[in-house]
């Protein structure tokens, strides 16, 4: 999980954008054993009481106990199925009942004004978590300001994303991924109160190519 910072990130910024990625991460394909292990490793706040100490905690144990040779069964249960998954991490689906809907078309607005494009081999709608996050990795590392993470936050995961992870939680496939949406409920979560508490003033969205993997 390699991210180039801006030089004057702080602390607080580096690891906000370090989970975004590693949200995006598991939300995009099945960990893989690497991954696994490196969060059975990862070093973490989880004995603070916090919801994200014990989201993390939570996470580090179901790492210890996953079986991995479930885990593509797993993810294909919640996510792609027969037609469709358990769950449909899409931003449009969340917000209208339906994929490819008008959500998705003031989406595609403003990543050509950041200046994402989506790669030549990826057909998933940009919508999707997976791709979201990425996209406020990449707004976060590269230093953009609190107010452009503010406006992409607030306009294309705010209104969805919570209850996105809430379903991941309980949802009936979920054993490993169960804790995923735990850790993810308690990071978005508070992620719309920091950028909540940003006063509201108007942005330029600057335009710099870059590819989106989802």
């Amino acid at each position: 999980m390699s991210i180039d910072y801006s030089p004057a990130l702080n602390e607080q910024d580096q690891l906000r954008a370090d989970i975004y990625s590693l949200l995006a991460a598991l939300l995009r394909n099945t960990p893989s054993s690497e991954l696994i292990n490196w969060l059975r490793t990862l070093e973490t706040d989880n004995q603070d009481g916090s919801d994200m100490g014990k989201a993390w905690l939570g996470l580090q144990l179901a790492c210890d106990h996953v079986s991995e040779a479930q885990l593509p069964d797993e993810y294909q249960e919640l996510f792609i199925g027969l037609g469709r998954g358990e769950l449909v991490p899409y931003g449009s689906w969340y917000l209208t009942g339906s994929l490819m809907e008008t959500p998705l078309a003031v989406l595609r607005q403003d990543l050509k004004h950041l200046g994402f494009k989506r790669a030549d081999d990826v057909c998933e709608p940009e919508d999707h978590a997976a791709a979201l996050f990425e996209v406020m990795t990449y707004l976060i590392a590269s230093g953009n300001s609190q107010h452009i993470q503010k406006t992409f936050y607030k306009r294309h995961l705010g209104g969805w994303i919570g209850r996105f992870f809430r379903d991941l939680q309980k949802a009936e496939a979920a054993v490993f991924y169960s804790s995923v949406g735990t850790l993810g409920r308690a990071f978005t979560d508070f992620e719309t109160d920091m950028l909540g508490a940003i006063k509201e003033q108007p942005v330029a969205l600057p335009v710099e190519v870059t590819e989106l993997t989802v």
